[in-house]
């Protein structure tokens, strides 16, 4: 319903697609009847030997990695599913006592790889997403053999020498703006979060999937993304990192990322994307993080 008013209220016509994911056939398709794997939306696409998982970030959903995963399906075996909340998902399901936190979306994703038996990946996990991975290495080390954490921070906002870009004040303004007018809010969220024209491609997508969640889940999922603070888990992970981040990105102040690589358990690198701007390169620039994902398998952590 949202989805619906909001594309009256841009003026924009329905949201095309640049490419479709690849399609392939899973391994077990009666796996996939699981009603848990059922509720997250799971797709096993590609073939390989070696697995990677892609987690998407707040506002989006599975659909968000459409222009990175063709480029790998021919080389890995890839597992797509969506965030509890996200909407695409049932709003029925959403559990607003559990998900108050990232903890459940991390044994989420912990049940979703032993459901389909996945003992070793390669995980990448954007904004959200990033820190979700983070705490199911540190639940699980041994299904993660590498984390890529694409605009990933442990705290949003500013607290003394850490400055992770927003001040409180201005998260319970936007907490305020999103309860008060949801569309009009995303409609002036989107443009400064991707970093392009509100008539580009990458917004419209990005507001597409945006305007399909349930406005009192997206307030919910919000406060907990950016009113958390896990900076005391960072040292705790101990798996290879490799930080992806733009050159500018209006939801994350660049020092995050250089917090995270020195305060990460193991080992580390950083990569900033220094030409791009905003905070969904995968949308915007997606061969640039086609070549940073194939920088980030091939390093050796």
């Amino acid at each position: 319903m949202y989805a619906q008013e909001a594309v009256q209220f841009l003026g924009l016509g329905e949201p095309r697609m640049v490419k479709k994911l690849m399609q392939a056939e899973p391994e077990d398709t009666n796996n996939l009847l699981n009603p848990f794997l059922k509720s997250h939306n799971v797709r096993i696409l590609g073939s390989g030997d070696e697995w990677l998982v892609f987690g998407h970030g707040f506002g989006s959903d599975q659909s968000v990695w459409q222009l990175i995963v063709p480029h790998f399906a021919k080389s890995y075996k890839i597992l797509l599913f969506d965030l509890m909340g996200a909407g695409s998902t049932n709003p029925h399901s959403f559990t607003f006592s559990r998900y108050n936190t990232l903890y459940a979306h991390a044994d989420d994703l912990l049940t979703i790889l032993d459901e389909l038996g996945i003992v070793s990946c390669t995980y990448i996990g954007h904004s959200m997403s990033g820190m979700i991975g983070c705490i199911a290495s540190i639940e699980r080390p041994s299904v993660f053999k590498k984390l890529v954490l694409i605009a990933t921070s442990p705290r949003y906002s500013n607290d003394g020498d850490y400055i992770g870009g927003f001040e409180m004040e201005e998260l319970h303004e936007l907490f305020a703006a999103m309860r008060s007018n949801f569309i009009a809010w995303i409609t002036g969220f989107s443009p400064k979060a991707v970093g392009s024209d509100i008539q580009s491609w990458p917004v419209q997508e990005f507001s597409r999937t945006f305007f399909n969640m349930r406005p009192d889940i997206a307030l919910s999922i919000c406060k907990t993304c950016f009113a958390s603070d896990l900076r005391p888990l960072i040292p705790q992970v101990m798996i290879p990192c490799y930080l992806v981040q733009s050159g500018v990105d209006a939801s994350l102040s660049i020092k995050v990322v250089k917090y995270m690589a020195a305060n990460l358990g193991g080992m580390s690198h950083v990569d900033i994307l220094q030409d791009i701007q905003g905070h969904l390169p995968h949308l915007t620039h997606p061969e640039a993080v086609i070549a940073v994902l194939q920088r980030a398998f091939q390093w050796i952590g």
